[in-house]
């Protein structure tokens, strides 16, 4: 089928004159996580992750991903034709150097400029001009060949109450404004769904799992422009209710259909417009009359929302807290009832995603659940399916990522379970990196760290041993947002524009090492750590972090031995801290157990 695919998809850039075309995972806003509607790239390649490339020339084909799909993309490209290349392996080429070994003198490279960045398009370009080749930006090559493409849907939106904001929409804006005067700019054009979500306060659920509303902005000192009416909206189908839109006028917020977006950038002459050439895609840029001057900037709104206020920071701890009772009733379920009742990892999700919707004001999950057992625990980013999925015996390891949104903010939390009797290499394997986890979030540093300053305080405890883990230790979580939010996280490698910001007060990251063996298992354990401040003396301002997870570390896999003084003193204090926070709404045998599984050792 996927061969099938390549082929309609060949003929077309022979019909439109193009020798070789780009399809990242992407949307027209930059998202991590899209809709159907724009994923393209897994209907030409088969592959289901949610990041990575593919290229396709008239030769060959293609996919770039990272370490933490590598497992599964070798499953799913088998019998497609299309090459892995596994980004940041030996020999392996970016995916720049790939492109300009691969165009040939002349040749055309196609593109679909609203799902790409502009910055990235514009490396494509240098490629291109010193070939004498051409970029052309405005094909999309699905159209005519994916018959049964979902539809682009706006779905309803509501306003976030300040109760859970703790600031208003006229504020952020006020301070939107003073960053632009501070740069100099006439206009900020943003189109980043988590930005603009934030700063409006309005949610909705055009992405699954992340709620935002598909929309474009633009800024000026006088006006706010919202680009996200539906033109044409169905019959009893109107995304924007009258309380909405009152809200947005009484705000000074002018809400104007999503289409119209272009053709307004396009009629802005002698403006200074700020905008990130890393977070706009390319028509943004080419549609910009050539007298409007662009001030390359990080949007204000990156930083503004990744700092919590007091008001998010309290609701946060109230959000994990019934994730966390949620999660931990998901523990002992298990640990109780494996082996005794049919269980396989997709009704083990379900179960899971029924426990939290029994939590006050649960939203939805904010992510879809990874839930692996045994040897699919070794692929990070593992996705159970109807047609593909495991059975669940009472032996082994599981590993469980997942998280809710609810009006409190966004929880992600990773749990590995003993489920039966465990080898000595992944005892031996949980507890390192178990040991990784607790040496981060028991951190003290100078104000002014950055992630990439405390990646090695997890990685020493593998290390120590040869061993590693291909991704980064921890990123950013938004507030009723994405998952994964910049500009804060933990990794090890200096990587342009990735998460590498200066550690504020207020900044959720979170902290999950882990080890992967393929063939045999895989181990992971995250908590979320809310950044605060401490002590200020002679040497400057201190910093540590505070643990919004609560949920117990399952006792059963952990070989203690290896353990120092410290580490078992870390766990005991994050164990007491669980058990007092949990046990009021836990009961009988359930409170029997959880003061078991918080045992001290």
């Amino acid at each position: 089928m996927i061969q099938e695919r390549l082929e309609k998809l060949r003929q077309a850039m022979r019909e439109r004159g193009i020798d070789c075309c780009l399809i990242p995972t992407s949307d027209y806003h930059d998202s991590e996580y899209v809709s159907g509607f724009f994923r393209v790239r897994e209907f030409f390649s088969g592959f289901t992750g949610s990041a990575g490339t593919l290229v396709v020339s008239l030769r060959e084909a293609a996919l770039f991903t990272d370490g933490r799909y590598f497992i599964q993309a070798e499953r799913q490209l088998q019998g497609t034709g299309i090459r892995l290349m596994k980004i940041g392996e030996p020999d392996v080429p970016s995916l720049k150097d790939y492109l300009d070994q691969t165009l040939q003198e002349g040749e055309c490279l196609g593109l679909d400029g609203r799902v790409v960045k502009a910055r990235d398009a514009a490396q494509y370009e240098e490629i291109l001009g010193r070939k004498h080749g051409r970029l052309s930006w405005d094909q999309d090559l699905a159209e005519g060949i994916w018959e049964e493409r979902p539809r682009l849907v706006h779905q309803p939106v509501y306003v976030l109450e300040e109760r859970c904001s703790g600031e208003s929409t006229a504020s952020k804006i006020a301070r939107v404004r003073e960053k632009m005067k501070e740069e100099g700019a006439t206009v900020h054009i943003l189109t980043t769904l988590d930005d603009i979500a934030w700063l409006f306060n309005i949610r909705g659920n055009d992405v699954k799992c992340c709620p935002v509303v598909l929309a474009y902005a633009v800024i000026t000192m006088e006006k706010a422009l919202l680009f996200a009416r539906e033109e044409q909206a169905a019959a009893g189908k109107e995304a924007w209710s009258s309380q909405v839109q009152s809200y947005l006028e009484e705000n000074g917020i002018t809400l104007l259909p999503y289409e119209d977006f272009y053709s307004h950038i396009s009629a802005l002459h002698g403006e200074k417009a700020l905008l990130c050439l890393e977070r706009v895609n390319c028509r943004v840029k080419k549609e910009l009359a050539e007298d409007v001057e662009i001030i390359d900037k990080s949007n204000p709104t990156t930083l503004m929302k990744a700092v919590k206020n007091p008001v998010e920071m309290e609701n946060l701890r109230v959000c994990h807290l019934k994730d966390g009772v949620a999660v931990t009733h998901f523990m002992y379920w298990l640990k109780t009832n494996v082996g005794k009742i049919p269980m396989t990892e997709l009704s083990a999700a379900d179960q899971l995603e029924g426990l939290r919707r029994q939590q006050e004001g649960f939203i939805e999950p904010s992510f879809g659940t990874i839930c692996a057992f045994g040897a699919n625990g070794a692929i990070v980013h593992y996705s159970a399916t109807p047609e593909d999925f495991a059975r669940i015996r009472p032996e082994g390891l599981l590993v469980v990522d997942s998280g809710g949104h609810y009006p409190e903010g966004s929880t992600d939390i990773t749990r590995t379970f003993a489920l039966g009797p465990l080898t000595g290499d992944m005892k031996k394997h949980f507890t390192l990196v178990l040991k990784a986890m607790l040496n981060l979030k028991s951190t003290r540093f100078l104000y002014g760290c950055r992630g990439l300053n405390l990646d090695v305080r997890a990685r020493e405890a593998l290390w120590e041993y040869g061993l590693d883990y291909k991704h980064g230790t921890g990123h950013g979580v938004g507030y009723l947002l994405n998952v994964h939010e910049g500009p804060n996280g933990f990794r090890w490698k200096m990587v342009e524009h990735e998460e590498n910001a200066v550690l504020e007060e207020g900044m959720v990251t979170t902290d999950e090492p882990g080890l992967y063996i393929e063939g045999s298992h895989g181990i992971r354990i995250e908590n979320e750590l809310l950044c605060r401040r401490g002590e200020e003396n002679e040497y400057g301002q201190f910093m540590y972090f505070e643990d919004l997870t609560c949920v117990p570390i399952d006792l059963d896999a952990l070989e203690p031995s290896l353990m120092t003084d410290t580490d078992r003193a870390r766990l005991n204090t994050y164990h007491r801290q669980v058990f007092e926070r949990l046990s009021p709404y836990f009961e009988g045998e359930e409170l029997a157990w959880l003061k078991e599984a918080t045992r001290e050792i």
